[in-house]
């Protein structure tokens, strides 16, 4: 495996100077990029078309950045592709063809500030001459505009590979074609309620190298992203450990990083899941930074060549809980009087920023796996849900918004040890 490592103010990496050479090519880099090149106008997750390429505008044509415009959704909205780069390899990333989905969108959005401020930086210099970096931030600006995943037809994009019915679809595929680019990354956020294995910590991050085949078998261009995907998942462990899972890797003939792997681009797969006190999902935008770079300067430098698969393939993968929030142990408090022992599933109405409490389950709930348990033995819980609110004719709906006291005794006096949502 070689290692190459710049020097360069713009570049830190997340290992002391004297790390040895196995550790530094396993360090993510551009950290520093993350933090200095943040495009300030897109400060959360919400945004719209037009709020994102009001802030990327400027870059266009500054330092070889060049904005184009791919073609037009379904309710009109322009397309584009920026470019940064002239060198024989070329590479494609593609964010927000699911309109909720939008870390990688932010993420790409500092990347390309990044690009445009030219100067002498080593990185922004070896990707510029070695790579042509081909960008969509926003494949599906009509998802964007109301935060949905669909497109204004109700189509999933990301299931619209084979058919190629919709014109994100077409215009997804053209760009492919046309360019045929050696690598590829599809930039997605997954459901927040997702675990590293069944018993594992919250994912932020999860990758995979997709199948090209119903067979899942590894012919050279899917062995390609799977060594680009390994270097990424040594680094991710050590700045992320335990939070870092593999997406599942079954071959979906209309999925369309799955068809661009057997077109022939070499294509990861790179899943925002969340991170606790990140609402906004911030610091999986600086995440995707890191990641995009190392990833860029590994394809120039051909660092992934040899590099050891083993981060890649001991990743667990994605396990789906059912709930956010599991109350064992406790007895809850019924509005008409006496209490029952009772374990309440709860989840949120939105589970990044953890906000919006419902009642998903009640009952004997051993097994049910949750982001997170609390053991509530000799306590009480009250619940106050519009249900509740009449003693008189009451009732504990599933799916309702619930506000939940735990207090030390059954007495609407007793000592309030906790209050959910916090």
């Amino acid at each position: 495996m070689r290692c190459i490592r710049f020097l360069a103010c713009a570049l830190i990496v997340l290992r002391p100077v004297a790390a040895s050479a196995q550790a530094s090519c396993c360090d993510l880099l551009g950290q520093s990029v993350a933090d200095r090149y943040r495009v300030a106008a897109i400060d959360g997750r919400r945004f719209t078309h037009a709020d994102l390429w009001r802030a990327l505008t400027p870059f266009d044509g500054v330092n070889g950045v060049a904005v184009a415009e791919l073609g037009r959704s379904i309710q009109g909205r322009p397309i584009r592709a920026v470019t940064f780069g002239s060198g024989p390899t070329r590479v494609v990333l593609w964010s927000q063809m699911h309109g909720d989905e939008s870390t990688a969108t932010m993420a790409l959005a500092d990347v390309i500030r990044f690009f445009a401020a030219g100067g002498d930086d080593a990185l922004r210099l070896t990707i510029r001459d070695r790579l042509t970096v081909t960008m969509v931030p926003m494949l599906n600006p009509d998802g964007a505009e109301r935060f949905q995943r669909y497109d204004a037809a109700g189509v999933d994009v990301n299931r619209d590979a084979r058919r190629l019915a919709t014109p994100e679809a077409r215009l997804l595929k053209a760009l492919r074609d046309s360019i045929r680019p050696a690598f590829g990354f599809n930039l997605h956020d997954q459901s927040a309620r997702t675990t590293a294995g069944p018993a594992g910590r919250q994912v932020a991050i999860a990758l995979l190298a997709p199948a090209a085949d119903s067979a899942r078998t590894w012919g050279p261009v899917r062995a390609r992203a799977r060594q680009v995907a390994a270097m990424l998942a040594a680094g991710l462990e050590r700045r992320l450990p335990g939070r870092v899972a593999k997406y599942d890797d079954a071959f979906n003939p209309r999925a369309f990083g799955d068809l661009i792997q057997q077109w022939g681009t070499s294509t990861v797969l790179i899943e925002s899941g969340a991170l606790p006190d990140d609402p906004e999902k911030q610091e999986l935008r600086r995440v995707n930074v890191m990641l995009l770079l190392t990833a860029l300067e590994a394809i120039a430098a051909e660092r992934y060549v040899g590099v050891d698969l083993t981060p890649y393939d001991s990743l667990p993968f994605n396990e789906s809980a059912t709930a956010d929030l599991l109350l064992r142990g406790g007895n809850v408090v019924l509005p008409g009087g006496g209490a029952l022992p009772l374990d309440l599933a709860l989840t949120f109405a939105d589970p990044v920023a953890r906000t919006g409490l419902n009642l998903r389950d009640i009952g004997d709930l051993e097994g049910v796996i949750a982001m997170d348990t609390l053991d509530l033995s000799g306590q009480y819980v009250h619940i106050s849900a519009p249900s509740t609110l009449d003693p008189s004719d009451w009732w504990l709906l599933r799916g309702e918004p619930v506000a939940i006291q735990v207090r030390r005794g059954p007495e609407d006096t007793a000592e309030v040890l906790l209050r959910l949502p916090r």
